[in-house]
């Protein structure tokens, strides 16, 4: 979770954050006009645009309706990069301590204890040990057992690849509708 909020953070500086050239920029300006107006130079300079007064000029000169579109996608393709990290990382879960904790409890004999275990914890692979450690108290053979934990498992990887082919596709559209 703290990589998440750092890689946010990073993002929301470089979306919202002032240049360091803009910054210098607007640190000199005064001492710039000082030393225009000492000077009889009459050359003007061209003022500076940010990137945000060029973005928008971009938006207006594409046409609005056009542009929506763009921004649209933009939008939604965000969105769903966002919700596919943050489910990511909720999905995540520190199987060695999992495995050792499970195998623990097995190693005393208490079955039940190390379903609790594998119900307890959050996460693809604890939902696959539960699976494996249920169908085993069942008394099931290993083969059904090998069966049921590979068919799990794919309904868990199914659930993480979940929104993947829309991140693609906007990864496909954009460029598309840049060339237009």
């Amino acid at each position: 979770m703290k990589k998440f909020f750092l890689i946010l953070s990073i993002a929301m500086m470089f979306t919202l954050g002032v240049n360091a050239q803009d910054a210098e920029t607007a640190a000199a300006a005064p001492a710039q006009t000082e030393a225009a107006q000492a000077s009889d130079d009459s050359a003007t300079d061209a003022p500076e645009v940010s990137f945000h007064q060029v973005l928008k000029q971009k938006f207006i000169e594409g046409g609005a309706g056009f542009m929506a579109t763009v921004l649209i996608c933009l939008i939604m393709g965000l969105a769903i990069a966002i919700e596919r990290i943050i489910y990511l990382n909720l999905a995540s879960t520190n199987t060695e301590k999992l495995l050792s904790s499970v195998e623990d409890e097995l190693k005393k004999g208490d079955i039940k204890a190390a379903k609790e275990v594998a119900r307890s914890t959050r996460g693809p692979v604890a939902s696959i040990f539960y699976q494996g450690l249920e169908r085993f108290e069942k008394g099931e053979s290993i083969d059904q057992i090998e069966k049921s934990v590979v068919s799990y498992g794919g309904v868990e990887m199914g659930r993480l690849d979940k929104n993947i082919s829309w991140i693609s596709l906007f990864i496909a559209l954009a460029p598309m509708l840049g060339f237009l």
